[in-house]
């Protein structure tokens, strides 16, 4: 080989192999440190491509998820309310026999209907009060509570738009009122204000942000409705009595039967939801994660392969040297 100090073939081709293995390590650390190894399109564009896609539909489904965690929250807290106002119904279809059993006490009816408006005013509290975030499903209107900015709920149940709507609950209470037999000559008629008593026909021209101070079943002067409740062919007025309190009770069992079905179709398409995202994850995963034992190993040889490159410059760069024992 001629000795020259212009070219150094030796150099040259350590150099070129400490270049590659140099890029070769700064990967395989890159890959080490992020333990993934597709980190840009230029890792392997193919795979980046589809990895990408996949993240964002599970940034989608996320977002799915999220709202039907919280339209599981407004139907639980509704829920919630509708069992707390059966009770109260219950409570009042008590009353109601206490009131006709002692219809000929003026004091005892006025104590019973004062029980009963009480009730009434609490059943009107704890629809107003089945609020979450502004989404009320028991009220008629938004002006009809404090921070209620909505009756209905929409919420998605799939990445193509798919959505589900719950709302009109007041208007469907009146509904399951009218589908009873309450009687052929008593006829039941919602009140002209937007409280739930009203759509249950126990009070009248009540708003649902108002408090109670009469029912349907007690005159101002302290004795029965027989105006409303007038015996005839549909009964003695205390049949009838019982009869729209037991047909309320019947409405409201409704309405938390439709709400139950919500909350069960909202479980299972979160569950549905939670169950894809992972899978989507591990999709992700399988296209872009290292296998870090094998990283581990070509870290090592690259380590050891970088060290001998430059052991091997390091001896063509002493070649050079040598020629200067030639001049001496």
């Amino acid at each position: 080989m001629t000795l020259s100090i212009n070219t150094n073939a030796s150099a040259l081709v350590a150099i070129e192999t400490l270049d590659a293995t140099q890029t070769s390590l700064s990967n395989t650390e890159n890959v080490v440190s992020t333990g993934k190894k597709v980190n840009n399109a230029s890792d392997n564009a193919a795979a980046y491509s589809i990895s990408q896609q996949l993240s964002g539909q599970n940034s989608g489904l996320s977002a799915v998820n999220d709202g039907l965690t919280f339209a599981a929250q407004v139907v639980n807290t509704t829920t919630t309310a509708v069992s707390s106002i059966l009770t109260d119904l219950k409570s009042i279809q008590g009353l109601v026999n206490t009131l006709t059993n002692n219809s000929s006490s003026s004091s005892s009816i006025s104590d019973t209907s004062d029980s009963i408006t009480q009730t009434l005013n609490a059943i009107n509290v704890i629809a107003r009060n089945a609020t979450l975030n502004g989404v009320n499903l028991l009220v008629n209107s938004a002006t009809d509570g404090v921070g209620i900015q909505g009756t209905s709920l929409t919420y998605l149940t799939s990445l193509g738009g798919d959505t589900n709507v719950i709302s009109g609950l007041h208007t469907e209470i009146s509904g399951a009122m009218t589908s009873g037999a309450l009687g052929t000559s008593f006829t039941y008629a919602a009140g002209s204000g937007s409280s739930l008593t009203d759509a249950l026909g126990l009070t009248t021209g009540l708003a649902s942000s108002d408090a109670a101070s009469a029912n349907i079943f007690v005159t101002s002067g302290n004795s029965l409705n027989t105006t409303t409740f007038a015996s005839g062919a549909a009964g003695s007025t205390a049949q009838q009595m019982v009869a729209l309190i037991e047909q309320a009770i019947t409405a409201m069992t409704t309405i938390a039967s439709k709400l139950g079905s919500n909350s069960s179709i909202i479980s299972s398409m979160s569950s549905f939801g939670t169950t894809l995202s992972d899978n989507i994850t591990q999709g992700v995963g399988a296209l872009t994660d290292a296998d870090m034992s094998a990283a581990s190993a070509q870290l090592t040889s690259l380590q050891t392969k970088q060290s001998l490159a430059i052991k091997s410059l390091t001896i063509a760069n002493s070649q050079s040297q040598s020629i200067l024992s030639l001049f001496q």
